[in-house]
């Protein structure tokens, strides 16, 4: 039988545990968190203070608050017969194999034998804890390592054993991947399985190297986070994120279960770390560690003093020149030869982790591409180490590791395998990537979850399909998909830096509509990389701005919104698939759509106001339209009802910070989509736009009778924005484009319930648009803004 997972139970309710829950919840999976019985007052008083914690966590766990509603608290000794109706159980208690085994024993009478159970160990044996089981669970019992946060992590490591049923891994990882919107990796069960066998190797050859050529904390994080492809974070300060303590234990295991392997010597937490360990100084969650926020100054832990000094250190400007350099095999060899520290940090960084991974690949992962999404996923990397060393120059880069270990300058001696010396030009090819198990290049599964995903993430060297191009220019690409079945809905894809939309970026949408229409089913917006759509292009306000020219930038707006009005009323359904920021512009393109398919981490919003304007391509309309419509359905037939939450949106310039907040705040519609995987936002799409066809699509007809607030409505709104500006929260300027936004979304100044058109709206909106940008408040804003990447308040 075919796993479905209808309910679930998580039993652990510490950070991972209960994190897991609340990722579950987003995705509408109702939860069972179970901990120990609370010893006093509410026996699941551990577990409800757990989902109480859960809503003071930053970055939040649930994508919305009624996210919470979705779990259940819950204790071992009075509600292990839940369990029998739950379908998938996590275990995420600590990592102590003993409490483990000893929990399984428990709950082996209330398991129903078609469940999926799974430990959630970042690095324990699966095969031994499966021995606590009876025979028969033991085939539906695998390891599944989630990554913290578990909510924004990619990465899931998905761990079966000899004994488990291939058919419930096949299954598991469908769920893990299209419910929960994870990269899953299946991993042997080795110690710290893939991602943190490599990722907490590499944090250790930084240490390392770091103290050997007597540099500082910030001097290595400086050179080892975005400069090198990695997170903010760096190195130092991911081992703070993570935990001190959380690190050292995974070292532990790898120094404990692995005494044969040649690196086994740096199995050890560097004593510094120790010390801040022993007094509490475990990181981020204790409020120090390697560094230390004082005020508003950021400290970092002196090694030899360990006293805390302030954190000054930058890349050396040699170093980060060679560091940007866009050749890799130059970048590469420029390291080499630097007599830097900072280079030569670098340098032997990545030729470790190289040697380390080649050595290891065949014990630890099926194949190249596994390990390096696994890293990618799991660290934030922005490739993975083989993908680094391909693009930097395979055979120069392993004779040069070959030349470091022969003289004796590697961290271990052991030599790299032959097969990296077999004439190869690297592991990742267009057809698959190397496994060292298969001897042999192996392709991506064939699981049917995949074939959900048109464009999967790729590693170096792959070739990601392209589709069938049937028109292109410089401002958008119009093509379909090249496979059998699916030529019929058509994608368009913008060429313009972060998806803006100048005039040419305008009439290519327009264009692209009437294409669809002449032969297609349907049409899907949509974006190969993020985002969606960064909104109106402000350079190309500035040059109307430059020249005079309000009349001909009126033109422009009015043109705007016939684009807007051609994607709503086109013959044809058109989708917009959305992953990434979908703002201002790119927001009412979304809302101008017969459906929206949006990935869940997608800021959506109308955010014009932060510059100084207003929505002008319809998107006060559109609130209008839709809240008169809304208030016709309730007695007292007002729609300033249903335009308060819009109204503070907008005139604070707020995206909502996610899909699901997005269809909360009235930006998407309840009929829109919410996907969790990206890789699946484009099929969900196509497959929307053939429904809306295949049932017979016909676009609705344009309102002409528009309930509106007027004048009554402008005044109520104006009323918080006077509260605001008497307080000190905004600005005059604030102010004046706050009841602008008002006027746009009331219908202008008229008598409140007046009937108007679309038309109507859409001349209130280019009116107050043209006015505001006529100001030199907002012109200081936007000139601020391109200079400066940051935003003005004035």
């Amino acid at each position: 039988m075919t796993l479905q997972v209808r309910k679930t139970a998580v039993l652990g309710a510490g950070v991972m545990g209960a994190q897991i829950a609340a990722h579950l919840a987003n995705a509408g999976v109702p939860v069972v968190l179970f901990d120990l019985t609370a010893k006093d007052g509410d026996p699941s008083g551990v577990a409800k203070k757990a989902i109480e914690n859960l809503k003071k966590l930053s970055p939040p766990p649930a994508a919305m608050k009624d996210r919470f509603g979705y779990i259940e608290a819950a204790n071992y000794d009075e509600h292990l017969a839940k369990l029998r109706e739950c379908d998938l159980v996590i275990e995420a208690i600590a990592e102590r194999m003993d409490w483990k085994l000893d929990l399984y024993e428990r709950l082996v009478p209330y398991i129903a034998p078609n469940v999926a159970i799974a430990s959630n160990t970042s690095g324990l044996s699966i095969e031994e804890m499966g021995k606590a089981l009876p025979e028969n669970l033991r085939t539906r019992f695998c390891g599944v390592h989630f990554f913290n946060p578990p909510r924004y992590m990619a990465l899931i490591e998905l761990i079966p054993v000899a004994a488990t049923d291939p058919k419930l891994v096949d299954d598991l990882e469908s769920f893990l991947t299209t419910t929960l919107g994870k990269g899953v990796v299946r991993a042997f069960d080795t110690p710290n399985f893939i991602a943190n066998r490599v990722g907490v190797f590499s944090l250790l050859a930084v240490m390392h190297h770091t103290q050997d050529l007597n540099l500082t904390i910030d001097e290595a994080d400086a050179v080892t986070g975005p400069l090198i492809g990695r997170a903010t974070s760096a190195t130092f300060r991911t081992c703070d994120v993570v935990g001190l303590d959380t690190m050292a234990h995974v070292i532990k295991t790898m120094n404990d279960r692995l005494p044969d392997d040649p690196w086994h010597k740096y199995y050890e937490v560097p004593a510094y770390v120790t010390a801040l360990i022993q007094r509490g100084s475990i990181g981020q969650k204790s409020g120090a560690g390697l560094y230390r926020r004082e005020g508003k100054e950021i400290k970092v832990l002196d090694v030899a003093t360990r006293d805390y000094v302030p954190s000054r250190a930058k890349a050396a400007p040699d170093v980060e020149a060679i560091l940007k350099l866009r050749e890799p095999a130059e970048k590469f060899a420029q390291l080499r030869s630097s007599t830097h520290p900072q280079a030569q940090l670098v340098w032997r960084s990545f030729r470790d982790l190289f040697h380390y991974s080649a050595y290891h690949l065949g014990s630890i992962a099926d194949n190249a591409r596994d390990l390096d999404l696994g890293v990618r996923w799991g660290f934030g990397w922005r490739e993975g180490p083989f993908e680094t060393w391909q693009s930097a120059g395979w055979k120069a880069t392993a004779d040069a590791i070959k030349a470091h270990v022969g003289a004796g300058n590697a961290m271990a001696q052991a030599p790299l395998p032959d097969w990296v010396f077999d004439g190869r030009a690297g592991v990742h090819t267009p057809s698959g990537s190397y496994s060292v198990r298969a001897a042999a290049i192996k392709p991506r599964r064939k699981l049917p979850v995949y074939l959900r995903q048109r464009f999967p993430e790729p590693v170096f060297g792959e070739s990601p399909p392209m589709g069938k191009t049937v028109f292109e220019s410089d401002a958008a690409r119009f093509w379909t998909t090249t496979e059998s079945g699916n030529c019929d809905v058509a994608i368009l894809s913008l060429k313009s830096k972060a998806g803006t939309l100048g005039p040419h970026v305008v009439d290519a949408i327009v264009d692209a509509v009437e294409r669809a229409e002449a032969g297609y089913s349907g049409l899907v917006i949509w974006q190969p990389k993020p985002p969606f759509s960064a909104g109106a292009d402000l350079n190309a306000f500035m040059g109307f701005v430059a020249e005079n020219d309000f009349d001909g930038l009126e033109r422009f707006i009015a043109r705007f919104q016939r684009m807007t009005a051609r994607l709503k009323y086109s013959l044809v359904p058109v989708v917009a698939a959305i992953n990434g920021p979908a703002l201002g512009g790119g927001c009412e393109i979304a809302m101008h759509c017969a459906r929206v398919v949006a990935a869940l981490e997608s800021p959506i919003g109308l955010v014009e106001a932060s510059v100084g304007l207003l929505p002008a391509g319809g998107g006060l309309k559109e609130f209008a339209v839709r809240a008169a419509r809304s208030a016709q359905a309730t007695t007292m037939n007002d729609p300033l009802m249903f335009l308060t939450g819009a109204f503070q949106a907008i005139s604070g310039g707020r995206p909502a910070a996610n899909a699901l907040e997005a269809k909360a705040a009235g930006f998407l519609r309840e009929s829109d989509t919410v996907v969790f995987n990206p890789s699946e936002v484009v099929h969900v799409a196509e497959a929307a736009a053939r429904s809306l066809h295949e049932t017979g699509y016909r676009p609705p007809l344009p309102p002409q009778d528009v309930k509106v607030g007027g004048r009554s409505g402008i005044a109520t709104l104006e009323h918080s924005l006077a509260n605001m500006r008497e307080g000190g929260m905004i600005s005059g300027h604030d102010y004046r484009v706050g009841k602008a936004v008002a006027t746009g979304l009331c219908g202008g100044e008229v008598e409140t319930g007046t009937l108007v058109s679309e038309d109507w709206l859409l001349t209130v909106e280019r009116k107050m648009f043209v006015e505001l940008g006529r100001t030199e408040n907002t012109q200081a804003r936007i000139k601020n803004l391109l200079e400066t990447g940051k935003p003005l308040r004035n």
